[in-house]
């Protein structure tokens, strides 16, 4: 076979080591799916086929968006791009309309790859181009040539505000850390992974199905209704548990509140774990007594943590190398330092910028966590330097942009959202009158979510006397103190949390 990842790039040693793992897994089961088996050889020539065609119609850094569910045809689409030179924007399902719209936009995205026709043409791409597989590959007319040079992948993150940012990464940032994690692993002998969060999501992208591919391990690349997983915070663990058990899947990874689901429905001892080798559990913070649960029941959890500038993993704990409450030591391919505020600062593999902006000229990347780091090199991260939320399910939440949903759509004078490591965010409302009825405060949460993609949504709510400076709740302008606020209202948030809190 020759390189499909050479293109004269230079990373060729990095680029070129999943040609040289189809090599030699020519005749072994390197993807599976719904329809069947793929061997490397049929991977290799799938992946081949795509890259010509790209290559006759798209120029070099061309950016070409992929929004479709988990599939072996998503993953032909996204390694085909690479072969070809092109930058891949993976589109989340779980984004409104509009943040496609601007991502798409943003990233001035020539052609789209989708499941259906309609679903590309209703976005602007109504030009249908060849392409062999299960996706529709479809241009737009109008659609800006700027390229994209050096740069593989854009990702946008869930967004802390409306309109999320693309971080920008090159082929080599990717191949390194999935290298990484390969020898990190290797000791456990993985040769079946499960894809169980959305391949748009990095950590899934680049430290489940490149290092399974590059471990030579078989990827299992399922929708994800067949996993359990459905918009950005539905979750069915008994159906995961069953898809676990039917795959018969080594390692998994995780987000903290999959985690506390699959502990709930499993029994000490499942059956259903028997395979599992090692999970990787990230996105948010994981208590440690969840930890602790889900290894009584034959859980196999290692947490981890990162950020997308760092395409995804920049430390974690494995075998023989873990502390329950931390996040690891960082890779060997990541340095780490606390700076005097005691912001998580990570050097090594980062990021080659945010799209539409000047390339960071520091190698240094400050995360806005908090943190630090033990005697040992454990790096333990306490918490957000701002106000972001990230809930249970690794989405990122600026609490300032449902507070104004909530305010436009009239549910009250003040709205605070809470939500950090929660699956669900909260809101404390204080209404215009203490005479307005709940229905109608209800009402105006209902309109609020209408134009809120579900992660950012408010599930639950409750009444609030007003946040003021006189009981330390806000500041002197009016700006809440979100501390005191919580802890006024720690009664009513611990209710809302409970499944009876409605």
């Amino acid at each position: 076979m020759h390189n499909l990842y050479n293109n004269g790039a230079p990373d060729v040693e990095l680029a070129s080591a999943l040609t040289s793992t189809l090599n030699d897994a020519n005749d072994a089961v390197l993807l599976a799916g719904p329809a069947g088996t793929w061997t490397g050889a049929e991977l290799h020539r799938r992946v081949a086929d795509l890259a010509a065609l790209l290559r006759e119609r798209f120029a070099p850094g061309t950016a070409l968006g992929i929004l479709a569910d988990n599939s072996p045809d998503w993953i032909v689409a996204d390694l085909a791009t690479r072969a070809a030179g092109l930058a891949l924007v993976p589109l989340p399902s779980f984004f409104t309309p509009a943040q496609w719209a601007h991502a798409l936009q943003a990233a001035q995205v020539q052609a789209l790859f989708c499941a259906q026709a309609g679903h590309a043409a209703a976005l602007g791409y109504d030009v249908p181009l060849p392409c062999p597989g299960g996706l529709v590959l479809q241009n737009r007319a109008d659609a800006g040539s700027v390229a994209l040079p050096g740069i593989q992948k854009v990702t946008f993150t869930s967004g802390t505000t409306a309109q999320p940012k693309g971080v920008c990464l090159t082929a080599a940032q990717q191949w390194e850390l999935a290298a990484t994690l390969r020898d990190l692993l290797a000791p456990l002998g993985i040769r079946r992974h499960l894809n169980l969060l959305p391949l748009p999501v990095l950590l899934e992208n680049i430290a489940g199905l490149y290092t399974a591919l590059l471990s030579g391990a078989t990827n299992i690349c399922l929708p994800l209704a067949q996993v359990g997983l459905s918009g950005a915070s539905g979750f069915d663990a008994q159906a995961c548990l069953g898809a676990i058990a039917e795959h018969g899947a080594e390692s998994v990874i995780l987000l903290p509140q999959m985690l506390h689901a699959l502990v709930a429905a499993a029994q000490p001892g499942d059956a259903r774990l028997a395979t599992l080798k090692f999970i990787a559990v990230g996105g948010a913070r994981t208590p440690p007594a969840l930890i602790a649960a889900a290894r009584a029941k034959g859980f196999p959890v290692y947490e981890g943590y990162g950020l997308s500038e760092c395409g995804s993993v920049v430390a974690l704990n494995l075998p023989g190398a873990d502390r329950v409450g931390s996040a690891g030591r960082p890779l060997p391919n990541r340095r780490v330092r606390i700076a005097a505020d005691g912001e998580i600062e990570v050097g090594g593999g980062t990021m080659a910028g945010y799209l539409g902006a000047p390339a960071a000229q520091d190698d240094w990347l400050p995360t806005g966590d908090l943190g630090r780091l033990d005697a040992d090199g454990f790096l333990h991260v306490d918490g957000r330097k701002k106000n972001v939320l990230i809930t249970a399910y690794g989405r990122n939440v600026s609490p300032e942009w449902p507070e104004t949903a909530l305010l436009g759509a009239g549910a009250g004078v003040q709205a605070v959202v809470f939500g950090d490591a929660q699956p669900y965010l909260v809101a404390a409302i204080v209404p215009a009158r203490a005479d307005v009825p709940d229905a109608l405060i209800a009402a105006a949460v209902t309109r609020a979510n209408a134009d809120l993609p579900d992660y950012a949504q408010v599930r639950r709510w409750f009444r609030a006397a007003p946040f003021t400076p006189a009981d330390g709740t806000a500041t002197t302008n009016g700006r809440i103190r979100r501390d005191a606020a919580a802890s006024r209202c720690a009664a009513q948030l611990a209710a809302a949390y409970q499944p009876d809190g409605e």
